[in-house]
């Protein structure tokens, strides 16, 4: 009995060696297939950019053929004559005949050519262009008539990629143009480019691990911004005259004023967003709006005359049928203007802060009244609105937007804290409150808002602070507001460690407030001793990067922020027409 006793137990012992090894062997095979499907997959990622960098060469080299066989049919096209010209000058000349869309394409796009080379600002040609000559006379009553016009990559152009800058886009041609693509085509427009964003969008900076990092074009060793980068570049470089760009933190004025040019985002809601890509849909505390961007205000007031027609209103019934009124923006109307230089939160460099002390000089001067202005509980809006209703989810859809790809330069310090656990979060917020009054609020929000309910509680906090800002917008009893623009351009792979800077315009897309940009100076050698003593608000580490991301910046422009209520893009177009021509005379 003994014996079967001991040779039940070594059977036994048998049995929990062999289940041991089999369950060891299970891990193994499992562990295994992990590895191999990551490998897969990161070889798959290499494999998509290559194909997506590939194309862009290839169509890089058909458009260089194609302008090449051009001009040699072709060797006296009046190039440096029609690149000089303003919009509305091109437009009129295109308009009674002495200037043919032809002409004006192969100009532009050599033009093209050469900025790409020198700053990257191209994700692709649409070749298409080309073939939109011979058909582009059907519309020669459009407003837009024979003008070649940029776009953002992640504005849908048939049978090319909305890359948002991330490999899992790439490989998915869309079926459909964008409707603002559309209206373009129907006013004569000849879209015939694409520029570069950041990696994932929500970024100031414009790299990614696909096409690359695109340079300003006043100073290379400078970023051009984000997150329409690549149009700020191309424009500013003088290869496209207009451009469309997507806004949801300063995204088309940011790069317009590292870069030098006019940019306008529009009311949210104001213009189609059908085919425009997000890097993630369904967030709505704070909302995407698109935007011309060009090298004068003129050109955007016309760039929203051509787009607010009925053929958007038909295409998009979604969009509120609001044609452009021309009245309000040619009014001269004096003005009761804002005043704002620090918002309290991010205190702007002294070649900004200069730039709207010497803009409120001239409008004074011309006449306009000018009043203080501050807007109302701008850490709690930035922290509780801004932070946690982007990233509501605890930034998980983004996270999930990236996985299995290289993280950019410009985009990894931003993003290391939203791998973090929730509860690391809060302690770390917790410990940094008496060191870091801002950092410590922002961190909290990036564990996003939990639950539904939360949600709809965040979206009612958001609707309440808009009706609470108007209120004291008309309390204050003025028109428009004159206020800081981001800059100037930062050193590379400064954007992604300095989101707290974007109060400055990003206060105004959580609003849904039209805005934009106009350069009115450059920095000055005072303005670059001043910045050595620069303190900022808070005296803390963002303060101190900020001080090192605009050093070196003698030379570049600088720009102001022009804002009026909801609806009102007449008017802040209006203001910021003014705003241009009173530079100018004071130049001149």
């Amino acid at each position: 009995m003994e014996n079967v006793t001991q040779f039940l137990r070594g059977v036994e012992v048998d049995h929990r060696r062999a289940a041991a090894l089999l369950t060891g062997a299970v891990c193994g095979v499992g562990a295994l297939v992990v590895l191999v499907r990551k490998v897969n997959s990161r070889m798959e990622t290499k494999e998509k950019i290559q194909r997506a960098r590939n194309r862009r060469t290839e169509s890089l080299q058909r458009a260089e053929q194609t302008l090449l066989r051009y001009q040699q049919s072709h060797p006296s096209t009046k190039a440096a004559l029609i690149l000089s010209l303003s919009l509305s000058e091109l437009t009129k000349q295109l308009q009674d005949g002495s200037l043919n869309p032809e002409e004006v394409l192969y100009s532009y796009m050599e033009k093209t050519l050469a900025v790409h080379k020198n700053v990257n600002c191209c994700t692709t040609i649409l070749l298409e262009s080309f073939q939109q000559l011979e058909t582009v006379g059907s519309n020669k009553e459009g407003l837009l008539y024979g003008v070649p016009v940029s776009i953002k990559d992640n504005v849908a152009y048939k049978n090319y990629d909305s890359s948002c800058g991330v490999s899992c886009y790439l490989d998915q041609p869309v079926q459909e143009d964008s409707v603002i693509v559309q209206v373009l085509k129907k006013q004569g427009a000849i879209p015939f480019v694409k520029t570069n964003l950041p990696q994932a969008l929500l970024n100031y900076d414009c790299s990614n691990t696909i096409y690359g990092q695109t340079k300003n074009p006043h100073n290379p060793q400078k970023t051009s911004g984000g997150s329409s980068g690549g149009e700020g570049a191309l424009i500013g470089g003088g290869g496209s005259l207009l451009g469309i760009g997507t806004d949801i933190g300063g995204s088309i004025r940011i790069p317009s004023s590292f870069c030098g040019i006019c940019g306008f985002k529009s009311t949210a809601g104001r213009l189609s967003s059908r085919g425009l890509r997000p890097i993630y849909r369904g967030q709505k505390s704070v909302l995407s709006s698109a935007g011309p961007m060009a090298r004068d205000v003129d050109s955007l007031a016309l760039c929203m005359q051509a787009l607010l027609c009925d053929h958007m209103f038909s295409l998009d019934p979604t969009v509120p049928p609001l044609p452009f009124n021309l009245q309000i923006y040619q009014s001269t109307k004096p003005l009761r203007i804002g005043y704002l230089e620090n918002d309290g939160y991010a205190q702007p460099s002294p070649s900004m802060a200069r730039g709207v002390r010497e803009v409120k000089a001239l409008l004074e001067q011309a006449g306009h009244t000018i009043v203080p202005y501050h807007p109302p509980k701008v850490p709690y809006a930035m922290s509780e609105l801004v932070m946690k209703g982007v990233l509501a989810d605890g930034a998980t859809t983004l996270l999930q937007k990236l996985e299995g790809e290289p993280l950019d330069p410009c985009l990894r310090s931003q993003v290391v804290p939203y791998y973090l656990p929730n509860w690391l979060k809060k302690t770390l917020s917790f410990l940094l409150k008496p060191l870091s009054p801002r950092g410590a609020p922002v961190l909290s929000a990036l564990c996003g808002v939990g639950s539904v309910a939360n949600l709809w509680k965040q979206h009612t906090a958001v609707e309440d602070y808009i009706y609470e800002t108007i209120e004291h917008w008309r309390r204050c009893n003025i028109d428009v507001l004159l206020c800081p623009a981001i800059g100037p351009a930062f050193n590379f792979h400064y954007c992604g460690k300095l989101t707290s800077l974007l109060s400055v315009t990003m206060l105004y897309n959580l609003l849904t407030f039209p805005a934009g940009v106009v350069p009115v100076s450059t920095v000055t050698a005072e303005d670059e001793e001043e910045m050595k003593h620069y303190k900022g608000n808070y005296q803390d580490m963002w303060d101190m990067l900020f001080k090192q991301a605009v050093s070196g910046g003698e030379g570049l422009p600088v720009a102001v922020q022009c804002v009026a209520l909801p609806w009102q893009d007449e008017l802040c177009l209006r203001f910021m027409k003014e705003v241009e021509q009173l530079v100018r005379q004071s130049r001149s």
